[in-house]
């Protein structure tokens, strides 16, 4: 390819790389997806209620929430009112804080996650971590966790 212009294109074994792990991670996306369909949920419900269910008291502010599952606060809030249509979650005003809200875990949301959760692991052990050996998902991770720590790094948020 032409350099001339500095542009340090992929060599074949970098664009095979790349485009492999665009493949992976879209189809392991879809299949995480479909595997939640039964359940009325979507990866990001899941994602949110996960993420409740491991905060004290159940709960979140609603920008912590935003920031943590890589939403826009708009976003977030339309699928936070979807949510608690499903009763899954509910707002409540931040005391400390007049213009804060809180996304807290319902008993519905709870019990929700205890019964999706098993099915959920039981899928990322069949679509990924039993297609690896111990020693390689140990060198995946290594290998990602900087390219993960400099776009938090990027974003603003370590």
């Amino acid at each position: 390819m032409d350099t001339d212009n500095g542009t340090r294109w992929l060599t074949e074994d970098e664009q095979r790389a790349w485009r492999t792990h665009l493949d992976v991670s879209r189809l392991l996306s879809y299949q995480m997806e479909r595997d939640l369909q039964p359940f009325g949920l979507t990866l990001n419900d899941y994602e949110i209620l996960v993420n409740l269910s491991e905060s004290a008291d159940r709960r979140m502010r609603m920008s912590d929430l935003a920031s943590v599952t890589l939403q826009s606060k708009s976003r977030l809030s339309h699928q936070i009112t979807r949510m608690e249509k499903a009763e899954l979650v509910r707002r409540e005003s931040c005391e400390s804080d007049r213009r804060g809200l809180f996304a807290v875990l319902t008993e519905r949301g709870w019990q929700t996650v205890r019964e999706v959760a098993p099915h959920h692991v039981s899928s990322v052990r069949r679509h990924f971590i039993d297609r690896m050996a111990p020693a390689d998902l140990s060198r995946l991770e290594a290998t990602l966790r900087p390219v993960a720590e400099k776009l938090r790094a990027e974003r603003g948020r370590i």
